[in-house]
């Protein structure tokens, strides 16, 4: 784990239980409480990697915080800074301005007359200092012409340097893993939204108010999952070793954004869960996630990954899979879009909808046979509340 940051500092009075430090695992973040009353001591500095039960501070036991001690005045006999003078050399030379001046323009000081004090080369006499004449001279017939610099262009050009928390270090080597050593293969299809937003137009205020809680499209979605799992087994499997886990419950990962990356609560046993289970279990996770307080069993396993880039505007994209799960499934955004129904072009919400799964485990019938199953389940809803 890493020492993240200091949240008191080296000498701060704290209390019992107070926060001193969040720590970074290779999975969330925690907040660090203060095991007694005292005067905080560093131990660790921030960014430091530590073994778990390593030392990161100690605390002197105090009853109360010691008074603060007023700053000394500053003392009346301090000795005066003094400067030097830039114009203290002999006659005929410059002062480290003027010599630059003169430098720039090309001219010797000794071409100079100076008008400072002992005869002394000033700024101002190298500003107004002129290059000799020099004899013309016959230009060379083939001379050639001196490029032109680029032109200078204000703007800032500074950079910054951020440390990789442990979080955002094990995201990324997780997804380089997925990529270099499963098959994973994408397949995509879209979803005629309009069934799913007429049901929930018609019940979402009898829905909040029975149930407490908003009926939202991830519910639909987890459903539709949850059936077609359990159709095509394999997409619910995993590889250990030479052999194949099938599991018999579908606990689903939802992808959720939070403020140190990417986390992925999971959602136990959620073929067994109604709508409004699973929305007020997503409601407690992402929540969790916003205040980076999910715990490292509510992020391990999972058998199955929902991911919604949808939210933020992605019209398509290629998702990674979850190792060591088999197969994720992307949701996108809902647009309007013309499409052909009975023989008639009509404007309907679609969502385009994308399976990437590890091509080991699950051939091209059995991806692409889920994700037929899931998009009927959510064109006819009414078919994920009768189970048909």
């Amino acid at each position: 784990m890493t020492l993240a940051n200091w949240i008191k500092q080296d000498g701060d009075f704290v209390t019992l239980d107070e926060i001193i430090a969040e720590v970074d695992s290779d999975k969330a973040t925690f907040e660090l409480p203060a095991e007694a009353t005292g005067i905080l001591r560093h131990v660790a500095k921030e960014g430091d990697v530590m073994e778990i039960g390593g030392l990161i501070c100690k605390i002197e036991v105090t009853d109360a915080a010691p008074a603060k001690e007023s700053a000394p005045a500053a003392s009346s006999s301090a000795p005066e800074k003094t400067t030097s003078s830039n114009e203290n050399y002999a006659t005929g030379h410059a002062s480290p301005a003027a010599s630059k001046i003169l430098a720039e323009k090309g001219v010797a000081a000794s071409a100079v007359s100076g008008t400072g004090k002992d005869g002394r080369i000033t700024k101002e006499d190298a500003m107004n200092a002129q290059k000799p004449a020099e004899t013309p001279k016959t230009a060379a017939p083939t001379a050639k012409a001196e490029p032109t610099p680029a032109p200078s262009i204000p703007g800032s050009r500074e950079v910054r340097r951020k440390k990789m928390s442990s979080l955002r270090k094990t995201v990324s080597r997780r997804l380089v893993a997925v990529k270099n050593e499963t098959a994973m293969l994408t397949t995509f299809n879209e979803v005629n939204m309009k069934p799913i937003m007429d049901l929930r137009s018609k019940f979402k205020d009898q829905f909040k108010e029975k149930h407490g809680v908003g009926l939202g499209f991830m519910s639909f979605f987890t459903k539709a999952v949850c059936v077609a799992l359990k159709e095509w087994p394999a997409v619910n499997a995993q590889i250990d070793g030479n052999d194949l886990v099938f599991n018999n419950f579908c606990d689903i990962s939802i992808a959720v954004s939070a403020p140190k990356g990417l986390v992925v609560p999971v959602i136990r046993n959620a073929e067994s869960m109604s709508f409004d289970q699973i929305e007020k279990e997503i409601l407690r996770l992402a929540g969790k996630a916003r205040d980076n307080k999910l715990s490292i069993e509510e992020m391990t396993g999972g058998t199955f990954t929902i991911t919604n880039g949808g939210v933020f505007g992605s019209m398509m994209s290629t998702p990674i899979i979850n190792a060591p799960q088999s197969a994720i499934l992307g949701m996108h955004n809902i647009v309007e879009r013309p499409i052909a129904e009975n023989g008639q072009v009509v404007i309907r919400p679609m969502m385009y909808v994308a399976l990437s799964y590890d091509h080991r485990i699950i051939d091209g019938r059995e991806s692409v046979s889920f994700l037929v199953r899931v998009k009927q389940l959510l064109e006819d809803p009414t078919r994920l509340l009768l189970g048909v």
